[in-house]
């Protein structure tokens, strides 16, 4: 592949011009469906069942997403999956706007909208190695992350201002119409990504063996798996319910929500765009100290006294968290075989938020039944800490990568 700058891929710059889009309408969808059911619905012991809704599907079906990324054009995947994906946002706002929302058909609908992303994640990562040089992939996955989540900070700030100013349903209904866009900036034509090589024909459940035999046979692979795990399960995964339940605890408005959503994306874009700027060696080092970063910020984040403190430190946890992930998925992308790009990728999504739910379920669960949420996040920082210890000490050969 000839080496052009980033900025003059036609190819990239759609991908990522489309990732904009995508971004900004889940991250309203996201942060409209926390406030619709900690507020509206008054049911904020239900929110960990809705995410998890969003979630388990996902789960089950993202290894599958990665079979099919390896087996059809990448372009296509997306796009369907967008275009879908916007006809569920679609029926978010109709039901809403007509007071026809209910608990049942809010999580049916998550669940919908999850399952389709396991689809959109492993087309999308795999993509980028097939549209740029491989000594631009750290830069690349920087940026592509970067206007990621700074397309996450946009996402809670409109869906706040919307929400605040006209309604629940006109802030689904913007998420519909950002979700179409991203559909045409991926629409196959566009960018006419080369036919994908058809390797020997064989059963879906033998194409993920394939892939779980080259995770497996990986030091490197496995490693960085558990670190995204322990990352997305003691860190990420906990805020999601805790951010909602913490605003709520201090008698903040759908504002603040979006202030704390906002510092959190806000530390991971600028991490992102260092990566972009710095070229790092020791990447599997460099992931376990991030990592370490991320639970001593959230234990401090634990014991914040008030929405101030808390959304300052939430910067410091995601400056941490993109020094974790943007060095393994690139480190992944470098070494990984094109034909198994999209299963590798998949059960890096995998790792990454296989766990998620077991978080929502029980951090959901001691907010019922009374525990205070910030000695919650205390235990599961110190967890996580012990964790990563002995990653640390286990991972001699992962550090040196």
């Amino acid at each position: 592949m000839e080496q052009i700058s980033l900025f003059k891929n036609r190819t990239y710059m759609l991908l990522l011009t489309a990732g904009i889009f995508a971004v900004v309408g889940f991250s309203m969808f996201l942060t409209t469906t926390t406030w619709y059911v900690v507020r509206e619905l008054e049911s904020p012991e239900m929110l960990g069942v809705v995410l998890i809704a969003a979630t388990v599907p996902r789960l089950l079906m993202i290894t599958f997403g990665g079979v099919i990324a390896d087996k059809y054009k990448k372009t296509t995947i997306m796009f369907s999956t967008n275009l879908i994906q916007s006809v569920l946002l679609l029926l978010l706002y109709l039901f809403v706007v007509t007071d026809n929302m209910t608990m049942i058909v809010l999580i049916i609908l998550s669940a919908g909208f999850g399952m389709l992303d396991a689809f959109f994640g492993p087309a999308s990562t795999s993509m980028v190695p097939k549209a740029v040089h491989k000594s631009q992939l750290q830069q690349a996955n920087a940026y592509f992350q970067g206007v990621d989540q700074v397309s996450f900070i946009i996402g809670p700030i409109l869906a706040g201002i919307i929400m605040e100013t006209i309604g629940v349903s006109t802030s689904y209904l913007v998420a519909t119409i950002l979700v179409l866009v991203s559909a045409i900036f991926v629409f196959p034509p566009l960018i006419k990504e080369a036919e994908v090589k058809r390797a020997e024909k064989q059963s879906p459940l033998a194409d993920l063996l394939d892939g779980f035999k080259y995770v497996q046979s990986s030091n490197f692979l496995i490693i960085g798996i558990l670190i995204l795990i322990t990352l997305n399960f003691f860190v990420f995964g906990v805020l999601h319910i805790a951010i909602p339940v913490l605003v709520d605890v201090h008698g903040g408005s759908p504002i603040n929500l979006s202030y704390m959503e906002v510092s959190l994306g806000v530390g991971l874009a600028t991490g992102t765009f260092v990566l972009g700027y710095k070229k790092i060696t020791k990447k599997g080092f460099t992931s376990l100290i991030g990592l370490f970063s991320a639970l001593l910020f959230f234990i401090v984040f634990s014991l914040a006294p008030n929405l101030t403190v808390l959304t300052s430190l939430l910067f410091l946890v995601g400056f941490s968290m993109s020094f974790v992930f943007i060095p393994i998925f690139t480190a992944v992308q470098e070494t990984t075989e094109m034909h198994l790009m999209g299963r590798v990728m998949s059960l890096i999504f995998l790792a990454m938020n296989g766990f998620d739910p077991i978080a929502y379920g029980l951090i959901s669960s001691f907010v019922s039944s009374g525990f205070n949420i910030q000695h919650i996040l205390l235990g599961s920082g110190i967890i996580g800490i012990v964790v990563a210890v002995i990653l640390f000490v286990k991972g001699r050969e992962f550090k040196a990568i």
